[in-house]
């Protein structure tokens, strides 16, 4: 069995501007969705209103730390 050793970490790869764009309007799309849930469904997925509600407040490029590496 042949082992390959890579001595450095793979860079990671650059955004480009159309894929950092639609993924902008996903998390905008996603968290308008989050805001319209009822309470049965916040129950359902583990969440309170006041945190679905701040969620939903956050403006769309205020994005996850681990999408922007």
């Amino acid at each position: 069995m042949t082992q390959i050793a890579i001595h450095r970490p793979c860079p990671p790869r650059r955004r480009f501007g159309l894929t950092m764009l639609l993924d902008a309007f996903s998390l905008r799309r996603q968290r308008c969705t989050l805001a319209r849930l009822d309470a049965r469904a916040l129950e359902d997925i583990g969440i309170t209103r006041e945190q679905a509600d701040a969620e939903a407040a956050r403006p769309f490029w205020d994005a996850p730390e681990y999408w922007q590496k």
